[in-house]
């Protein structure tokens, strides 16, 4: 089971990753050159929340059955244990809540403007944590 959802928590990455990217640009391009929020960067950044809430959700899973997350005396102890256990989990559940954050609060406002530039902003946030955690992990992005 371990790695099977292993497995899918890395190829959804990619996904993420790349619907990150694609919102981020269309964001900054609608932000500056001050273009109308329309259906396709709606619908972009839904795919971008879909896709982030089934990595959440496969990570949920990997989680507790992980043989990294470990809960005794040497968790903290121990920087590799540590940071599956408590730091990788902390800074993704913070960048799922910044993509949340920047679809629901965005389709709320009313100027197009403030949409593109808070989807730009909060999505720029999430991925640079997303960067950092995995760059933490030691595994490399590619």
């Amino acid at each position: 089971m371990y790695t099977g959802l292993f497995h899918t928590h890395s190829f959804i990455r990619y996904a993420v990753l790349i619907l990150l990217y694609i919102v981020i640009v269309a964001a900054l391009r609608g932000w500056l050159r001050k273009k109308p929020y329309t259906s396709t960067d709606n619908k972009l950044s839904l795919y971008l929340f879909i896709a982030t809430h089934l990595q959440l959700l496969v990570g949920l899973l990997l989680y507790f059955v992980s043989p990294n997350v470990q809960f005794n005396s040497s968790t903290m102890k121990e920087a590799t244990i540590r940071y599956w256990t408590v730091e990788h989990s902390f800074i993704m559940v913070v960048a799922v809540v910044l993509i949340t954050m920047a679809r629901i609060t965005a389709k709320k406002m009313s100027s197009d403007e403030a949409k593109h530039k808070r989807m730009f902003i909060f999505n720029l946030t999430a991925l640079t944590l997303i960067l950092i955690a995995i760059v933490m992990s030691g595994r490399g992005i590619l």
